[in-house]
């Protein structure tokens, strides 16, 4: 089955709250509403932290897949995160993922003081913890690795999750990350590109649909023969269902930095009535494999009778 022919596949990412009843009514609602999965970004803003929400989000759903959107390399050593997601994987019943990201925000380096080495230096350290992570949460025995960022020695991973291999998310907007994901990932997450580390106006001439076909042929050409077994997924950070497509792409587009048609046609925003929106990710998926959607929690809601019509289709 290659990219384009795999079912639709929602998930909704649920940063912006900001409360226990908040993220978890969240997660009780994107399951009825038949979302696949809840993510929650990886930050030191005013959100909350990733792996405890994850794991009470487990105890109050049944099916949602849970996991980070990403989790930040760098926030923490390889070992560490195996083993939360080892147990995440058990509280849920098999429901985790890793998603995991190089780090791009920064304000997080900025606040926490964790200094923010070069593009290059941190996508190789993320190499290595994806060897290191891989290792620990597929094998009962002892996991050594000797690198030039990470070392370990005779480690057991602990506690063993009920999925084997828990599945990989990888991705980002730049050749090299979206290389290794293609190359290491069971699904290749595509964005835009964020060298300045802020989302705005300038990440736009990325966001197109010309770039993202690059992106595409990036992602074939690392990925060989394994490019048919990857789920390609993109993130839609714009999202709105309405019967004036165009204001809302005038509107879409002055925060992009696209004019409206180009706004229109990239793969991270999203505007139109319902038949419109399914028609749109229909064409996409068409083109270049998007079968994997993630937006927003204040989209939730208004997408859900797009969620009804195409998930699992």
């Amino acid at each position: 089955m290659t990219p384009s022919e795999r079912p639709f596949r929602f998930t909704v990412q649920g940063s912006r709250a900001r409360s226990t009843t908040e993220w978890l009514d969240l997660a009780r609602r994107a399951e009825d509403l038949g979302y696949a999965g809840l993510g929650i970004a990886d930050h030191f803003d005013l959100q909350l932290g990733p792996v405890a929400a994850l794991a009470a989000a487990a105890m109050v759903t049944d099916h949602l897949t849970l996991g980070a959107m990403v989790f930040c390399n760098d926030f923490r050593h390889p070992a560490q995160l195996a083993k939360e997601l080892a147990t995440l994987d058990q509280l849920s019943g098999g429901r985790a993922r890793l998603a995991l990201g190089a780090g791009w925000a920064t304000d997080d380096y900025r606040w926490s003081g964790i200094g923010l080495d070069a593009p290059g230096t941190r996508i190789e350290r993320l190499a290595e913890a994806v060897t290191i992570v891989k290792a620990l949460l597929s094998s009962d025995e002892p996991v050594s690795f000797s690198g030039d960022h990470y070392r370990i020695d005779g480690l057991v991973g602990a506690p063993t999750p009920v999925q084997r291999p828990i599945p990989l998310v990888l991705g980002g907007g730049g050749r090299r990350m979206l290389s290794l994901a293609a190359r290491e990932a069971d699904v290749v997450a595509v964005n835009v590109a964020l060298p300045g580390g802020v989302i705005d106006a300038t990440v736009g001439p990325d966001a197109t649909a010309e770039h993202t076909d690059t992106k595409l042929r990036w992602i074939r050409e690392a990925a060989g023969e394994r490019f048919d077994d990857l789920t390609l997924q993109v993130r839609v950070h714009v999202a709105a269902v309405t019967d004036d497509r165009q204001g809302m792409a005038e509107l879409i587009g002055s925060g992009l930095g696209l004019d409206p048609d180009a706004s229109l046609a990239s793969p991270f925003a999203l505007a139109g009535d319902v038949e419109q929106i399914v028609d749109t990710l229909l064409e996409r998926r068409e083109r270049w494999g998007f079968s994997e959607i993630g937006i927003s929690s204040s989209a939730c809601e208004d997408l859900a009778p797009v969620v009804a019509r195409l998930a699992g289709s």
